[in-house]
């Protein structure tokens, strides 16, 4: 190899070597937009592989949604035992569903009460059956005149046996369940054994009412008979029309009452006499500011209303140890005074004369007026008798 050669190659390596210097210079000069963009590709990488997985739904009993609270599970099985289940998400979702289909079954879920009397009757038009899950008075009114709300389950039972005729529930067996009961032409798991229960049927069999969530939810479905009472209630037709009501299923045309409009006719005839008695009643009794007092300043306080007033202080504040503190310095400050020791005696000289003035050892008397703390008011009680004995006995002789 010739010098040129060997030339070339060493020019080459320098320009190589200069180019990786540049290129980390330009890295760490732009690593945080680098940061940035690696992030931005990052979600929407996830977003992609998320909307190809499928989405899922958060609302409860929605049969999205895989969570707990949800009703996944229990779509899953339909679906897989040939029951075409169909999730809408707006009345205009569940009307278009059910005009395709002769004979379905809505599953019909309005925790919120969104929907109004004239929707829910257009579901039940064109509905099979109608199965609706913990309804307000207004959804159930909307529904059906025959089934009314009649209470909530004891949290103290946990099995419920089905207690009636209807073929589902028998088959089923007893089911655990915790929610509200009604009353109508069919019920069936009456915590009591008779009324109210947690299935409720109309006369003509399209409209049920479940009273609990349970029920239906993920999980709770394994349960006793919970899963074959949801299956055979939602299965009983080929389509299943699956229905959670929205904000936006809301009517335009209905706004809340006015406070005129909720207010009785009465009102507005007793309301200006009664603002008119209220009006007298408060100048009758009204109290009105007289003259200054003028008192003399300093008053004299007696001490023993000092010490009652500083002492309920204590108490209604549960100071312990602050009080049995107090109580400890003024019997030492009235020892040392007793005993002429000066205001400069230190613990140990006050409790070395104690000790030499009382029939009890010295290791006692400390414990007594100096270790002791009391935790409580009764021992706070017991320990100031003690004390007081001792500095009794102490004076005494």
């Amino acid at each position: 190899m010739t010098t040129k050669e060997h030339l070339g190659q060493d020019e080459a390596a320098t320009a190589g070597l200069s180019g990786w210097r540049g290129f980390g210079a330009w890295f760490r000069k732009h690593l945080a937009w680098i940061a940035i963009a690696a992030l931005l590709a990052g979600l929407v990488i996830f977003l992609a592989i998320d909307s190809v997985a499928g989405a899922t739904d958060s609302r409860r009993l929605s049969a999205r949604n895989p969570a707990p609270d949800g009703g996944m599970a229990v779509a899953e099985i339909l679906g897989r035992h040939g029951v075409s289940v169909t999730p809408t998400e707006t009345f205009e979702d569940a009307l278009e569903a059910l005009s395709t289909r002769d004979e379905a079954t809505v599953f019909l879920f309005d925790a919120q009460g969104f929907l109004d009397r004239s929707q829910l009757e257009e579901i039940t038009a064109a509905a099979d059956r109608v199965v609706v899950v913990t309804p307000r008075l207004r959804t159930l009114n909307g529904l059906t005149d025959g089934i009314r709300p009649g209470g909530v389950v004891p949290e103290t039972i946990q099995a419920i046996e089905p207690g009636c005729d209807q073929d589902d529930a028998l088959e089923a067996g007893r089911v655990t369940a915790q929610g509200s009961v009604f009353s109508g032409p069919v019920v069936c798991y009456a915590p009591r054994g008779n009324g109210p229960g947690l299935y409720a049927e109309s006369a003509d069999g399209r409209v049920i009412v479940l009273g609990s969530r349970e029920l239906m939810d993920n999980q709770h479905l394994a349960l006793e008979g919970n899963a074959a009472l949801a299956l055979r209630t939602l299965g009983n037709n080929p389509d299943l029309v699956w229905y959670i009501p929205g904000v936006g299923d809301i009517p335009a045309s209905s706004s809340s009452p006015t406070l005129n409009e909720l207010a009785p006719r009465w009102l507005a005839f007793a309301g200006p006499w009664l603002g008119f008695v209220a009006l007298l009643a408060m100048v009758w009794r009204g109290r009105r500011m007289g003259p200054l007092v003028f008192e003399p300043l300093p008053v004299v306080v007696k001490a023993a209303e000092t010490a009652e007033g500083r002492a309920r202080l204590y108490q209604d504040s549960r100071a312990v140890d602050r009080a049995a503190r107090n109580l400890r310095a003024g019997t030492l400050s009235r020892l040392a005074k007793h005993f002429n020791l000066g205001p400069d005696a230190t613990t140990e000289a006050i409790l070395d004369t104690t000790a030499r003035h009382v029939e009890l050892p010295a290791p006692e008397v400390r414990s007594v007026l100096i270790d002791f703390m009391p935790q409580s008011e009764g021992q706070l009680v017991q320990w100031a008798q003690q004390i007081e004995r001792i500095e009794q006995e102490a004076i005494a002789r």
